[in-house]
C-alpha cells in the first residue's frame, strides 16, 4: 500500500487512462468501449494506492492478486499496467492484433495478467483458489476479483460466494461493476439482481456500497476492505457505462463495439475540455 494519493492526482490519472482505452480501441477497430470507461477509477483508486505489486518482479510472492473475471473490460487493465510500467506502453497498439500479448480478453503470458479470463462466472471461484493457497501458505495477501454486474446472472457465482463465506476468506475482496448494462440490454431487463446489496448480506458478505466514480468513495472502501474479519468484502461499485464521454455514456451499442475516428476526435476534444 503507498501513502493516500490526493483525490486530484488520481482523477488525472483516470483522465489519461480514459484516453489510452479510446485511442487503443480506436485502432484496433474492435472492443468493448463502455464496460472499459466504467471501470477505470475502481482500477485507478486500487493500482496506484492499495494494490502491492513490483512491475519489475510480476510474480514476486509478496503481490496482491487481480482477477479481471469481466474479461472484455481489460483495455481498462492494460492501460493500467502500462502506466505503471508492466510493459512498455507502446504496445497498447497491438491491442487485438494477430501475435500481440494484448488479446480482447486477458491472457496469462503477460505481465501483471494472473489468469486468462472472459468466459463469465468463473473469475470469484479462482479468487476462492488464490485466497485459500494464501491461507495456507500464512501469506498476508489480499485477492480482488472484479465482475460485471450481467456476471452475476451466472450460477458458478452464487456457488463462489457461498464458499467464500463458508471459509470465511476475509482475504477476499469482490468488486462489482454496477453500470445497469450488459450486452443485451439493461440488466433489470434481462434478469433483474435487486435487492442486490441484500443478497450478498444474506450470503454473509461485508458488503460497501459506493459511486463507483467518486475515488474518495473508491479508496475508502478499499481501505474498509482490509479491516474485514471473518468474511469476505464486496464493493458494488455503481458506474455509468461509458463514463466520461456523453455520447458513451449509457449507450449500449458501445459495449462492444469500437470508437471511429471521428468519434475519438470528438471524445479527446471532451475529455481535454474537462
Amino acid at each position: 500500500m503507498r501513502e493516500r494519493p490526493r483525490v486530484q492526482e488520481l482523477e488525472k490519472i483516470a483522465r489519461d487512462i480514459r484516453i489510452e482505452i479510446l485511442k487503443m480501441l480506436t485502432c484496433a477497430g474492435s472492443g468493448h468501449t463502455g464496460g472499459s470507461l466504467s471501470i477505470v477509477e475502481l482500477l485507478v483508486g486500487l493500482y496506484f494506492y492499495k494494490f502491492r505489486c513490483e512491475p519489475k518482479r510480476p510474480l514476486c510472492d509478496t503481490r496482491d492478486i487481480f482477477i479481471l473475471s469481466k474479461g472484455h473490460g481489460c483495455p481498462a487493465l492494460y492501460a493500467i499496467l502500462a502506466s505503471m510500467n508492466f510493459f512498455d506502453r507502446e504496445e497498447l497498439r497491438t491491442l487485438r492484433k494477430i501475435g500481440t500479448r494484448l488479446q480482447g480478453h486477458p491472457q496469462r503470458g503477460l505481465p501483471g495478467v494472473e489468469i486468462s479470463s472472459g468466459s463469465l462466472g468463473q473469475g470469484l471461484s479462482i479468487a476462492n483458489g488464490y485466497a485459500l493457497a494464501a491461507r495456507l501458505n500464512k501469506d498476508n495477501k489480499k485477492i480482488y476479483c472484479m465482475m460485471g454486474d450481467g456476471e452475476l446472472d451466472e450460477g458458478q457465482v452464487w456457488e463462489a460466494a457461498l464458499t467464500s463465506a463458508h471459509y470465511k476468506l476475509d482475504n477476499v475482496c469482490a468488486i462489482v461493476d454496477y453500470n445497469k448494462f450488459q450486452i443485451d440490454g439493461p440488466v433489470e431487463e434481462i434478469k433483474g439482481l435487486e435487492p442486490l446489496k441484500e443478497k450478498w448480506q444474506a450470503f454473509n458478505w461485508e458488503v460497501l456500497e459506493i459511486d463507483g466514480h467518486n475515488l474518495k468513495e473508491v479508496m475508502d472502501a478499499y481501505d474498509r476492505a482490509g479491516t474485514i474479519k471473518g468474511r469476505p468484502a464486496i464493493i458494488l461499485a455503481h458506474t455509468i457505462k461509458g463514463k466520461g464521454v456523453s455520447f458513451f455514456a449509457n449507450q449500449n451499442q458501445y459495449h462492444g463495439k469500437a470508437p471511429t475516428k471521428e468519434e475519438l476526435e470528438r471524445a479527446l476534444k471532451e475529455i481535454e475540455q474537462k
